[in-house]
Parts: C-alpha cells; sequence; structure tokens
C-alpha cells in the first residue's frame, strides 16, 4: 500500500480548518495527467474567498488561473474541470512549458 502524500493531508487539513473558520472555500484536484505534469493525479490545492491558498496543482505554473477560476467556483457554486497543456495557448500564458498537460476539478467545499 502506497503512503499518503503528506502534502496532500497538510491541504485537507487546511480546507478543513479553513471551512470551520466558516471561510467559503474551493477544493481543485489535479484528476489527469499526460506527458510531463509537475504535479501527480490527487494533488489538491485550497482557496479561499480572499484569493488565499495553500498547495500546489502545478509546481506554481497555473496556480493564478486555478485561483482565479476557484473565486468563480465559490461565488456561483458551479464546479469547473479545467485542463491546460502546451497545445493550449493559455498554458503558454500561465507558463504550462513543461510538455505536458493537466485536467483540474475545481469544486466548492460547503
Amino acid at each position: 500500500m502506497a503512503e499518503p502524500n503528506v502534502q496532500n493531508l497538510d491541504v485537507l487539513t487546511t480546507a478543513e480548518r479553513w471551512a470551520g473558520e466558516g471561510r467559503a472555500i474551493a477544493l481543485a484536484t489535479v484528476v489527469e495527467t499526460w506527458g510531463s505534469a509537475p504535479r501527480p493525479t490527487g494533488s489538491h490545492l485550497v482557496i479561499d474567498a480572499d484569493g488565499n491558498f495553500e498547495g500546489s496543482v502545478s509546481g506554481g505554473c497555473v496556480e493564478g488561473a486555478v485561483v482565479s477560476e476557484a473565486l468563480d467556483v465559490i461565488d456561483a457554486g458551479v464546479a469547473k474541470m479545467l485542463e491546460f497543456g502546451v497545445a493550449d495557448e493559455t498554458a503558454w500564458r500561465v507558463g504550462l512549458s513543461c510538455g505536458g498537460r493537466i485536467r483540474v476539478y475545481v469544486e466548492k467545499v460547503n
């Protein structure tokens, strides 16, 4: 059995704490990767309504775009599936030039 990723457990603990404090939050999770992806499937990023975040879904290269989308998810309450990759102009703009692609699911946590 594989050992749990400590970084993911820390992010989930933070999400639980922030929710307990009454913050509106979203959780972004890497659900699929192709090629040279910077973070593995199951990596998390927690975001609050003020734009504070903890964790990583891309080693820093698409976090800004994910945080922006997460703020929309928190406001609208509607989950989003995001995809970033080198074939996507957005990926170059946000810095995902590693040759891989990632799919990130962003959901509001109640």
